[in-house]
């Protein structure tokens, strides 16, 4: 199939080209019209939070709940409760009523809604009701309120918007990264192509399945709460596979072109033979994404929906963008020629006899030529395969220590950048209020008869109870909902939203207050809030995290099956994956729990790790490993199935795709990296985990320790039980159309005196 695909897209190029820039205009368009939306919504569908949440919706708020509208004065200025100030800040509340899909102000002098005055006037709080959910609050809502306030700012007010309000605000381009990114990838594509045409190739394809996949992302966030940080984990993870799956194909298709092969036809057995390691691996790293799935989580499906559709718009550019591409160029992105003769200004200087020496490779197959590069490497390996082992376990287990101490935690306003709208809101809410102020708690009641009144004598056990609660700071009175079964409680922490302390008062209230305070009274209660779903959602990953590492294992292992004819190989590779990870998982544990070096990334300290992190990092981590497993095993069978020697199998194999992977690896570990400059620290903790795990795993992993497991393990990595042969699909993944390759005789007897058991 994709041989007559790869020769369709050859034999029409503009044709092919025209159709994509069609498809990406018509997507460009619906985001104009329609536009793009995310959200910080977490849902925990059977949580106590959502229990909570679900209760709260008979008190007929806004869609958008509250949203704080600090408002602050210096010392030099009148303070907020002097009559000038007052009749400015009341000014700015009847402009911003008037402020399209606001339907409600509370200002600090109203004692409803949870609106406040701190204690030295300096400070003041007003909330503001739309009739838009969080992820339909756009930057230019937040400056349409903030605009409307100038009566306030013009009396020397500071007005600064939190919650919901400052996040559409802080919602920033992560241009500058992918800018870096392609920057950096050009280097190096141009360095190791030595041409700028074959070096825009990939940029090429990559950029436009990036721009691609952005779309759709970000249409399908009308669907679905998409986070602001899964729109960057695509264009992350979809720039970095959309380069170097290219990359992949475009060096086959230039060894074709040096070999003697016409355009058409390289195209096409490129497609065949690269294409199809592409789609196996896009696939693999699908699977991986999609055992995101069992955590139960909308969060979850969101963030692995986000970079699964990065993955497969790169493989479908990849497999119909790229051919027709690579039709136009044809000749211009054949490798040049390296000259066999020495020039005259050089021949007294070299030997005669090096003339005609063969040019040497990774591989070193000349009569003449030494291994270098991979291929000197490989050797080594393979010389001293019980040293390697051991030397790289040590490097990667040194990484990984750290992981056993990794905690899942909370991030809140106080871990953004200084200077962002929400870390400004976060700083005063805490000076003037106590860090609680910026995580309140909703506690709510639902009564079995309704009640009267919010002083009825079933609710108040409660709020004395709450009251008296070690950790909490301050309880509002008692709320009633309209048809009297439903009543609410605000609890301010003592603590702030990231602290441990304040999800241990969650528990605390959960397990003991409530139960005594509601004991025979006929109350259900639940404890929600954003500190509470976050607290939530750590435990809800924490539990079903073994789950999904298992499916994602099984997977893995159920794809390379097939594949490569050898349960060994795919219980190996799916162990060895682990390594990489498990190192990702230690630097990410030292740098942002631990806060080694946080400054040199942008950050103040050490920051907690929400649960999410880690589990969307070990879907991609083992998604993309299965990418550069499947290339060097793809050479490495090749070699065993034409020679039947596994030890030169081995070498072949590492020294043919050792550079191309270490390339590929250097591409993707600077794409991540760029992001490491964005304000978010969940996108630093990605950028810094991925690049991380990429690098040790194809230098490391790739270079060391599957090498050298292969050449300890010898004949047992082929081994295949007859009745499980007979079962498996034949997959001859590195067939180009040629015809697939067959084991030579001795291979076929090797691997007959295994599977009987008499030889192992």
């Amino acid at each position: 199939m994709l041989l007559s695909v790869g020769r369709w897209c050859a034999r029409r190029p503009k044709r092919t080209v025209a159709a994509w820039l069609l498809l990406l205009t018509a997507l460009a368009a619906a985001v104009g019209v329609f536009g793009t939306v995310t959200s910080e919504a977490v849902t925990i569908p059977g949580s106590d939070s959502q229990a909570a949440r679900d209760a709260g919706e008979a008190f007929g708020d806004a869609a958008s709940g509250p949203q704080p509208v600090l408002l602050h004065t210096t010392a030099g200025e009148a303070e907020l409760t002097s009559s000038a100030q007052r009749a400015a800040v009341e000014a700015a509340a009847r402009a911003i009523a008037d402020v399209d899909h606001v339907v409600a102000v509370t200002t600090p002098y109203d004692r409803a809604g949870g609106s406040a005055l701190s204690a030295d006037g300096r400070t003041g709080r007003m909330l503001v009701e739309l009739d838009l959910t969080g992820r339909d609050i756009t930057p230019a809502i937040t400056r349409g309120i903030v605009d409307a306030a100038g009566p306030a700012a013009d009396a020397g007010i500071e007005v600064t918007p939190g919650g919901d309000l400052a996040e559409a605000e802080d919602k920033g381009s992560t241009g500058h990264s992918e800018i870096i990114g392609l920057a950096a990838a050009f280097v190096v594509l141009a360095l190791g192509f030595g041409s700028l045409v074959a070096a825009g190739v990939p940029l090429l394809t990559g950029a436009l399945g990036l721009a691609g996949s952005l779309c759709v992302v970000g249409l399908v966030g009308h669907l679905v709460d998409m986070p602001s940080s899964g729109t960057t984990i695509a264009a992350m993870i979809g720039l970095g596979v959309g380069i170097d799956y290219t990359l992949f194909c475009l060096t086959r298709f230039r060894e074709l072109l040096a070999a003697g092969a016409g355009v058409e036809d390289a195209v096409a057995r490129t497609m065949a033979g690269s294409g199809k390691s592409v789609l196996f691996a896009g696939a693999a790293v699908i699977a991986a994404l999609a055992g995101l799935a069992l955590g139960g989580l909308p969060l979850l499906h969101a963030l692995a929906l986000a970079p699964g559709i990065a993955v497969l718009v790169a493989v479908a550019a990849t497999l119909t963008l790229l051919p027709a591409v690579l039709a136009l160029l044809g000749p211009r992105l054949a490798p040049k020629p390296v000259p066999t003769r020495v020039p005259r200004f050089m021949a007294k200087l070299v030997p005669k006899r090096s003339a005609s020496r063969p040019v040497e490779s990774d591989a070193g197959t000349g009569t003449d030529a030494r291994p270098r590069g991979w291929g000197r490497i490989a050797e080594y390996v393979a010389a001293r395969p019980w040293r390697c082992l051991a030397a790289g376990l040590v490097l990667t287990g040194v990484l990984a220590a750290p992981a056993a101490q990794l905690t899942f935690g909370q991030l809140d306003g106080g871990d953004r950048a200084v200077g962002t709208a929400s870390r400004t809101a976060y700083d005063r809410t805490a000076a003037a209020f106590g860090p609680g102020a910026n995580g309140p708690l909703q506690v709510t009641g639902t009564l079995s008869d309704p009640a009267a009144a919010p002083d009825d004598p079933r609710l108040a056990p409660v709020t004395a109870a709450l009251r008296t609660t070690p950790g909490v700071a301050a309880v509002a009175p008692a709320e009633l909902a309209a048809d009297g079964r439903h009543a609410r409680w605000q609890v301010t922490p003592e603590t702030a939203p990231g602290d441990p302390d304040t999800a241990a008062l969650v528990h605390r209230l959960r397990e003991d207050t409530l139960p005594e305070a509601t004991d025979g009274s006929g109350l259900v209660t639940h404890v929600g809030g954003a500190t509470a779903a976050q607290a939530d959602l750590n435990e809800r990953l924490a539990r079903r995290m073994p789950l999904v590492v298992g499916f994602v294992l099984a997977v893995a292992g159920l794809l390379l099956l097939p594949a490569f004819r050898s349960p060994v190989i795919a219980v190996k590779a799916a162990v060895l994956n682990l390594v990489s990870v498990a190192a990702a998982y230690g630097v990410l544990t030292a740098v942002f729990q631990w806060g080694w070096g946080a400054q040199l990334i942008g950050l103040e300290g050490a920051v907690p790790i929400p649960g999410y992190v880690p589990l969307l990092m070990f879907a991609v981590l083992f998604g993309l490993s299965m990418d550069y497993e499947v290339f060097l095993l793809s050479a490495i069978r090749a070699a065993y199935v034409r020679d039947g020697d596994n030890r030169g199998a081995v070498i072949s194999g590492l020294a043919g795709t050792g550079r191309i992977v270490t390339s590929a690896a250097l591409i993707m570990v600077s794409v991540f990296l760029s992001y490491v400059l964005s304000d978010d620290p969940v996108v630093k903790m990605f950028g810094i985990g991925l690049a991380v795990a990429v690098a040790l795993d194809a230098t490391v992993v790739r270079g060391i320790l599957v090498p050298s497991t292969m050449i300890l393990l010898d004949r047992v990595n082929w081994w295949l039980p007859t009745w499980l042969d007979r079962l498996l699909p034949h997959m001859d993944i590195e067939d180009d159309g040629h015809g697939p390759a067959r084991p030579p005789k001795e291979a076929v007897a090797d691997a007959a005196l295994v599977s009987d058991g008499s030889a192992s």
